[in-house]
């Protein structure tokens, strides 16, 4: 019986993208080493049942905790007075920081946080969870960095946080933090680095910008364990430079019959088996194991960023300081969209992203340590899909019904409505399955306003779990 559940959830899996090997070059990260899988099931098992809502009950996981955020502190220029939280994931890590900076300012009536325009959608979930208006500043148009003086002059009595990414996710360049966090500190305002993504790769990449609490006036970073520390899924750290600076991050509720709540996260019950495996792997890599996977994972980035400029048809955008990079198209004989799918018939995944301001519709690499070795194959690929995308020609969707969509105000439109857009769409069908090509549906969500995009997704979203 035991075998035949795990026989069906191994059939389930056989069609999910791949998880190692480096093809999936979005959501996950290979280091390719052997056996750390294993190791961190193992130390996962020991503790999945180990609840860390009460530390004094469970004082490993309290152990563990403190090993993992001293790791990161230590990593990120931190010092005898940085703590920090071990969180689900990078969001919650970002919601934190918010919340932190909104509940230390009770004077502020109507809080706000200044935003480079590519800051991670997480600031703008904080936003809408907490109450914190979004002031969201423009970014270089070529360099896609934020712009420090725009920032420093969006910051006015009602901001509480500045933000910073290092790098930004869309597309993997580190903004101007030193800028940034002296404009936040003169006029007493917190600032929280996003190194989600980057936090450990940019310690050891020779040529990274200052980012870290050795920069004056960082007084939060947040750094995701399942990104380049190569842990298992739900693990972040948010660090922040001083316990005054985290105490307000804190929840407590004495106001019920019951044991007086008393969170650290956004969470009460917590495994202790996500924890538990990052501690395990974190010490089983080392340093030194680190440094290593992080410059194989940089140069492997640095080959395939010279590879691409040599694909007629292709470009990156910005100047890339991490392992990510943003590839547009330099013609308008084809479409990214089209590559894309491609590359998904050749077994590879790169994620579209949709143009926004001066950022073009473009895809998405994450390249990690398990892409070390293999560019020339990934290179072949991609230069072999924008070869059959040029064959192809332009995705064509008829002008009236591009014209129809993008006229479109999502907040008049009825869900059954709704349902009939996502049919058209080739996103209905009753069981929420995509067509194997994703071409011409991403064309239509493009030419959709983001709020109707928001609001087409959120529905297909509701149709998947119905």
């Amino acid at each position: 019986m035991t075998e035949d559940v795990l026989a069906e959830l191994r059939a389930l899996r056989a069609g999910d993208l791949p998880t190692h090997g480096g093809r999936t070059l979005a959501y996950v990260y290979d280091s390719a080493l052997p056996g750390l899988d294993e190791l961190a099931a193992s130390a996962h098992a020991l503790a999945s049942s180990v609840n860390g809502l009460d530390p004094t009950a469970f004082p490993s996981l309290l152990r563990l905790e403190n090993d993992v955020v001293r790791t990161a502190a230590r990593l990120l220029g931190g010092g005898d007075a940085t703590v920090g939280t071990v969180t689900s994931g990078g969001t919650e890590s970002c919601l934190l920081a918010v919340v932190a900076a909104r509940d230390s300012r009770p004077d502020v009536a109507r809080p706000s946080m200044v935003l480079p325009e590519t800051a991670h959608a997480a600031f703008h979930k904080a936003a809408h969870y907490f109450g914190v208006r979004v002031v969201a500043v423009p970014v270089d148009p070529g360099t896609f960095r934020a712009d420090p003086a725009a920032m420093a002059a969006a910051i006015d009595e009602s901001t509480v946080l500045v933000v910073a990414s290092a790098p930004s996710y869309a597309h993997g360049v580190v903004d101007p933090v030193p800028e940034i966090a002296a404009a936040a500190l003169e006029r007493g305002v917190r600032c929280h680095v996003d190194a989600c993504i980057g936090g450990w790769v940019l310690p050891h990449a020779p040529d990274a910008p200052p980012f870290d609490f050795a920069v004056p006036g960082v007084t939060s970073i947040s750094v995701d364990l399942h990104k380049y520390a190569y842990c298992p899924k739900g693990t972040s750290v948010l660090l922040h430079a001083s316990a005054d600076l985290r105490r307000a991050q804190y929840f407590a509720s004495a106001a019920w019959p019951g044991y007086t709540m008393l969170n650290s996260t956004t969470q009460s019950t917590r495994s202790g088996g996500p924890l538990a495996a990052a501690w395990a792997v974190l010490r089983h890599i080392g340093d030194d194991g680190y440094r290593s996977l992080a410059r194989q994972a940089l140069e492997s980035t640095r080959v395939l960023r010279e590879g691409i400029a040599k694909i007629d048809g292709l470009r990156v955008l910005g100047e890339p300081s991490a392992t990510l990079l943003a590839v547009a198209a330099s013609r308008d004989d084809f479409d990214v969209f089209t590559v894309a799918d491609e590359m998904k018939a050749r077994n590879w995944y790169v994620q579209p992203q949709f143009a926004h301001r001066s950022s073009p519709a473009n895809l998405h690499l994450t390249v990690t340590a398990a892409n070390a070795g293999h560019e020339s194959e990934l290179l072949a690929d991609l230069r072999a899909s924008v070869e059959a995308a040029v064959a192809a020609g332009p995705v064509q969707v008829a002008p009236e019904i591009v014209a129809f969509v993008g006229g479109l105000e999502p907040d008049s439109l009825t869900p059954e409505e709704f349902g009939g857009l996502l049919a058209a769409a080739g996103m209905g069908g009753g069981d929420g399955v995509l067509p194997d090509r994703m071409a011409t549906v991403n064309t239509l969500l493009a030419a959709a306003s983001p709020a109707l995009r928001e609001r087409l997704l959120v529905e297909f979203l509701g149709a998947l779990y119905s």
